[in-house]
């Protein structure tokens, strides 16, 4: 009997300290979707270039694709950015004046531990 209500206890207590976690991380994701939700600064038309390149490294759709879509697209100076995880190619509107091949390159070279991806053929569209 001592053995249910401990280990009864314990579950109760494992279940509370999860759920709690969980909150905290969706107040912090809350909050970075705010951030993230900023209206970035307008592209004159003349300043917009697209570029296509290919990403080695990547090993999933949802996570690793996902990711660096994500990461360019928050950039500011990104109008849109789409990454396919088939062809392993990423393909980038930018400002020109903002970014380059250089920034592009660093920020998805940067994603996970800086390590996994690498950038190669960067093609002006």
């Amino acid at each position: 009997m001592k053995f249910s209500k401990a280990a009864l206890t314990l579950a109760l207590a494992a279940i509370t300290f999860t759920s709690c976690k969980k909150e905290e991380k969706t107040a912090e994701n809350t909050t970075n979707t705010a951030e993230a939700a900023a209206p970035k600064k307008e592209i004159a038309a003349e300043n917009l270039e697209t570029a296509s390149f290919e990403i080695e490294g990547m090993t999933c759709a949802m996570g690793c694709a996902a990711t660096i879509e994500k990461k360019l697209a928050e950039t500011e100076g990104v109008k849109e950015a789409k990454v396919d995880f088939e062809t392993k190619t990423a393909t980038v509107a930018f400002d020109k004046t903002v970014n380059n091949q250089e920034t592009l390159t660093k920020i998805v070279e940067a994603v996970a531990d800086g390590k996994s991806y690498t950038v190669a053929n960067y093609k002006k569209a």
